[in-house]
Formats: C-alpha cells, sequence, structure tokens
C-alpha cells in the first residue's frame, strides 16, 4: 500500500536516505557527505506534515520498502513561464533488498495520479550523471530530458575536504 508518511516511518524513512546518499557518495564524493542523509529527523517530521512537500512510502504490513519525496511547485508568479503547477520528485528511493519487485514503478505511477489529481501540468526531477541505473528506469517510466545542468568545478578534490 503507498500512502502519506507518518511519524512512525521516520527511522526507516532515514534508512532508505542513508542508502541514496552512499549512491550519490560514491558518483560525486566532492559534493556529499559519506554517512549523512539529505534530511534531518526533526526536519522529515516537518515535511510529513507540510501538504506542498509530500512524502509517499510504500508500506508492506509496516515495512517501508519504499518511499517518494515531492515538491508542489507553482509556476504561476514568473513572467516568462506560463502559469502552472509541476511536480517536482525531489527523491524516489527503494529499498536495496526489495529492488526488482516494481515497488519504483508504482511509487512512480501514485505519484503520477497524484499529480493528476492536484492538476500539475508535469512532472520533473534531477538524475545525478553517473547513476546508470535511475537514468534507465526514469526511462522507463516515460520521461524524457526537459533540460541539462552543467557545471565546472572551480577547485580541486583536496580543498573540498569531506565534513562527516
Amino acid at each position: 500500500m503507498i500512502r502519506r508518511a507518518a511519524a512512525v516511518d521516520v527511522d526507516k524513512v532515514i534508512k532508505l536516505l542513508h542508502e541514496v546518499l552512499d549512491i550519490h557518495y560514491d558518483i560525486r564524493p566532492d559534493l556529499y557527505n559519506k554517512n549523512a542523509t539529505k534530511y534531518s529527523r526533526d526536519e522529515l517530521l516537518k515535511m510529513f506534515e507540510c501538504d506542498r512537500l509530500p512524502v509517499f512510502v510504500y508500506d508492506d504490513g509496516g515495512d517501508i520498502k519504499g518511499y517518494a519525496f515531492c515538491e508542489l511547485k507553482d509556476c504561476s508568479g514568473s513572467t516568462g513561464l506560463k502559469p502552472i503547477l509541476s511536480l517536482y520528485i525531489d527523491d524516489l528511493c527503494v529499498d536495496r533488498s526489495c529492488r526488482g519487485q516494481r515497488i519504483g514503478k508504482a511509487l512512480f505511477e501514485y505519484v503520477k495520479e497524484f499529480a493528476r489529481s492536484k492538476g500539475c501540468y508535469n512532472i520533473t526531477l534531477c538524475v545525478w550523471e553517473g547513476n546508470d541505473p535511475a537514468r534507465a528506469f526514469y526511462d522507463a517510466m516515460g520521461m524524457s530530458v526537459q533540460k541539462t545542468v552543467m557545471e565546472t568545478v572551480l577547485t580541486q578534490p583536496e580543498d573540498n575536504k569531506e565534513r562527516s
């Protein structure tokens, strides 16, 4: 069953956040801190209550096997853009022990229906270069490239010391 995250889910969500950060750390150790998470326990509890930042979990009898962190973005205040509502997937994760069981697809489809129910024009997200399994998954979900974010690194890796 997929549902909104609740306070009871926070420990399992933190475990999954560690899995995601490990993937990102392996790809970009110059940017990510090892053994960290994107959000603190307190931040998560606030997010779980926020309708603009819905977090959905895949709950299998009390065992949280995946999540989708979302953000509803209202673009109506921009003079250069059409006034649309967009849903941004900030993070989607399936427990590594459960991958290949179509949990990610179920979460994505749930989020897609949620976005439709809110009148969203589109769903967007970012995928790190080098995260080929995630890229293949989103391609299989029918997503396409909207824009490309590029960078120039200005310091040497030793200048960006790991903070753990």
